[in-house]
């Protein structure tokens, strides 16, 4: 090889070089958008080590679907048809919760909160109105936020959706690991609930995506709503999570504000509907208690503090704001810390997941 060639040659190598090395910026500082905040919180959610995500605009999809036409779940409620429903239409108190399927606090969340929730409307004392983020996908790349909302809108459609809800949670992936993206094994999971995976059609919306507009739609709501984070809670319209005034969301704080809310009131006593409890034999059900055993912790992951209408994986914009729903802007959300409640007494615990 002549001199010529072997300078065109030792630059050409040095042009991929620097492309690499451009990427790998481009990566990290990505990577650098994944914001951990720590913020100390006293009782249930006081005591779980968590781990706030900023939000960054990679990989957010930036279609308009509002505009378009979708295809909604049956049986979805609000002025958008955005919202699925469990529990007694007819319940006095309306709990809504804005989730991603891939969000670790999302995840401890309804491991420490399922149990109460799902007694309170068995009671017909509450109806819970879920809505679908997919946060976790515009942060660390992947489609499983989508693809597990696609999937939970088709067990909706098969009246399956609080047990499939619950089972996706008690088996939630690390959030760097976007297995939810892989349909079959989301079919998988459909396994663990009764009827599920055989009812007529659900196999074939899930693969085929059914749901996604739907879900894409809900996902720009969430964006254009003033919301901090996932998970946001509300009950009756005031934001509950991290904390409601000067009270933490604890079981027994949840089970007293519905009851002081619902004084006076008749319990619901309409169909709910869908199932109140998953038919899962290997995940955890128990309050406090972690993802399925056949899936590593979430690591650091925690229902999140945070300010505004109560968030864990925050939306861009980070800054503190008043718990009111829905907050101006994005806050902090805690980091790793002490033990992890598994129920209302904070003295009995179980040691959080390590941070990362």
């Amino acid at each position: 090889m002549g001199v010529s060639e072997k300078n065109r040659e030792g630059k050409r190598t040095a042009r991929e070089r620097l492309q690499q090395a451009r990427e790998a910026d481009r990566v990290r500082e990505r990577r650098r958008r994944t914001v951990v905040m720590s913020v100390a919180v006293v009782g249930v959610l006081g005591a779980v080590g968590v781990i706030g995500v900023v939000a960054s605009e990679v990989g957010k999809d930036k279609s308009d679907n509002a505009a378009g036409s979708v295809s909604a779940p049956s049986g979805v409620k609000g002025t958008d048809d955005l919202a699925i429903p469990v529990g007694a239409p007819d319940a006095p108190s309306t709990l809504t919760v804005w989730e991603d399927f891939r969000c670790p606090a999302c995840a401890q969340f309804e491991n420490a909160f399922r149990d109460t929730i799902h007694e309170l409307e068995r009671a017909g004392q509450l109806k819970v109105e879920y809505h679908l983020a997919t946060i976790i996908d515009g942060n660390m790349g992947g489609s499983g936020s989508l693809h597990a909302a696609n999937a939970a809108a088709c067990a909706q459609d098969a009246g399956k959706f609080s047990p499939y809800h619950d089972v996706l949670y008690q088996h939630q992936p690390p959030e760097t690991n976007d297995a939810f993206a892989k349909n079959s094994h989301l079919l998988d999971l459909a396994g663990k609930v009764e009827g599920l995976k055989s009812a007529p059609g659900f196999r074939q919306c899930v693969d085929a995506g059914k749901h996604d507009d739907w879900v894409k739609k809900s996902a720009e709501k969430f964006r254009t709503g003033g919301f901090s984070g996932t998970p946001t809670v509300l009950l009756n319209g005031e934001s509950v999570f991290p904390k409601k005034g000067s009270e933490n969301l604890t079981p027994d704080n949840l089970k007293k504000w519905v009851a002081a809310a619902n004084k006076g009131k008749k319990p619901g006593t309409q169909t709910p509907s869908a199932p109140a409890s998953a038919s899962d034999t290997g995940g955890a059900s128990g309050p406090g208690a972690g993802p399925g055993a056949d899936t590593e912790p979430a690591a650091g992951s925690g229902a999140g503090a945070g300010s505004g209408a109560g968030s864990g994986t925050d939306v861009p914009g980070s800054a503190s704001a008043p718990a009111s729903a829905p907050p101006s802007g994005p806050v902090s959300a805690p980091a790793s810390g002490p033990a992890v409640s598994s129920g209302s007494d904070p003295a009995t615990a179980v040691a959080p997941s390590p941070a990362v």
